[in-house]
């Protein structure tokens, strides 16, 4: 996968004021990124897994331990594909 570098300026005491390592930081905002993006609808949950730079398994755990939905279908998406199987 080609990957992107955006720069950004931040200030340099944030790092101690979380005290995270540069690395850490970065992996901290990839994972804030995709939460975000995936939770407005913006990404799918594969691509929000591979910007965060998580396993499917590690990023389903940060969802549920913030009780974000794995699934953005709506309560009419969901109907409706019961009453589509429930006619098969």
């Amino acid at each position: 996968m080609k990957k992107i570098t955006v720069p950004i300026d931040l200030p340099f005491d944030l790092l101690v004021i979380l005290n995270e390592s540069e690395q850490e930081l970065k992996e901290h905002l990839q994972l804030t990124i995709a939460l975000s993006l995936f939770q407005d609808g913006k990404l799918t949950i594969g691509k929000a897994i591979q910007v965060s730079g998580m396993t499917r398994y590690e990023f389903e755990k940060v969802l549920s331990k913030r009780k974000i939905s794995v699934s953005n279908l709506s309560l009419e998406q969901v109907l409706s594909d019961v009453e589509k199987l429930e006619n098969l």
